[in-house]
């Protein structure tokens, strides 16, 4: 759709489960997981081709390299993979759960969350898997961190004030600061390419809708309006 909610197109149609949209930085790519599978196609929904299996894609800065989260002897760890699906290697190696994972803009790191401290945490590693720091650290569920198009910030959504709210940090994980109150579930923020607004999913209306709100968590404007569920925004560059 375009950013204000008007012109929603439907790209794919098929059975299965379609979700979590990245768009390439290009912008002539949608790489997404339909039913546990990471798949990519052209940005008008052509050429819809199966890379791996898993879930939660995200693009690389320039465009070569997917990171995912893979199942596999039932747990839940990083990859990473080359555009075309080619060269899959395992970036994170633990018996707790990795996923939601997302490049920094410089394309050094990558940020994700970890469950390893008994809840979900925020973490950021090397992007060759090497370094792994712990970002945020309360009793509460913190995830799906997105990086701010400058790399200063990350914002995530937190369970930490009893329902789960759009928060941001700075990327070392000092000041976090919580952009929304609402008594509904605010999750999967996302960053527009020039840093003034973020985009999120919320229950706030009953079932899930695609809001927009500036960076500072002010000017609030839902963008989709209807009975069924909405989210996992994906800006266009």
């Amino acid at each position: 759709m375009n950013s204000d909610g008007t012109g929603q197109t439907r790209l794919t149609d098929n059975p299965g489960f379609d979700a979590f949209p990245s768009v390439s930085p290009d912008g002539t790519k949608i790489a997404f997981e339909s039913n546990g599978e990471v798949h990519v196609m052209n940005s008008d929904g052509t050429e819809q081709t199966r890379l791996t299996d898993g879930g939660g894609p995200a693009w690389s800065p320039d465009g070569t390299k997917i990171a995912f989260n893979l199942i596999r002897d039932g747990n839940s760890e990083i990859y990473v993979i080359n555009a075309d699906g080619s060269n899959p290697t395992r970036l994170t190696n633990d018996p707790a759960f990795d996923a939601q994972p997302t490049w920094s803009p410089d394309g050094t790191k990558i940020a994700f969350f970890w469950a390893r401290d008994g809840n979900r945490e925020i973490y950021v590693m090397n992007a060759d898997g090497s370094d792994p720091v712990n970002l945020t650290n309360n009793p509460a569920d913190d995830e799906s961190p997105g990086w701010s198009p400058d790399g200063t910030k990350i914002a995530f959504f937190s369970a930490r004030d009893g329902n789960r709210e759009i928060y941001v940090m700075n990327a070392d994980g000092s000041n976090p600061t919580r952009l929304t109150n609402n008594p509904t579930n605010e999750e999967n923020p996302s960053w527009s390419l020039d840093g003034t607004k973020i985009a999120f999913d919320t229950s706030r209306d009953g079932d899930f809708e695609v809001y927009v709100m500036n960076a500072d968590g002010s000017g609030l404007v839902n963008l989709t309006n209807n009975p069924a569920n909405d989210g996992t925004v994906s800006w266009s560059p």
